[in-house]
């Protein structure tokens, strides 16, 4: 199956950052731009510390890339569409050929 790729995503991985008092906080680098194609899946309210969080699930549909490839996402990191952003929690091989990438990923904003 060919899927219509029509967005481009940012694909970053966590980073640790000395904050120049002995610890740490945490950053994103990005590691490149990926074409996809995002479908909206099921969504909910949750409670957050400031308030109502939405979340909502996404299926995130990219070009398939070998194992331990940069281009390869991976669970933890997320992809980012300007201000959105879609933390990835899992990822599979659309079909045996691995051409496509079938990543699960949740997005959350401020209700």
């Amino acid at each position: 199956m060919a899927y219509r790729l029509n967005r481009q995503l940012v694909l970053e991985m966590p980073a640790r950052v000395p904050d120049g008092a002995g610890g740490f906080t945490q950053s994103w680098m990005p590691l490149g731009k990926l074409w996809a194609r995002v479908i909206a899946r099921t969504g909910r309210e949750a409670a957050g510390v400031a308030g109502p969080l939405s979340r909502i699930g996404y299926k995130i549909i990219v070009r398939g890339a070998p194992a331990g490839s940069e281009a390869r996402p991976q669970p933890e990191q997320r992809f980012r569409e300007g201000e959105r952003l879609y933390r990835i929690v899992a990822v599979t091989e659309d079909d045996a050929d691995g051409r496509y990438l079938v990543c699960t990923a949740k997005e959350e904003t401020a209700a």
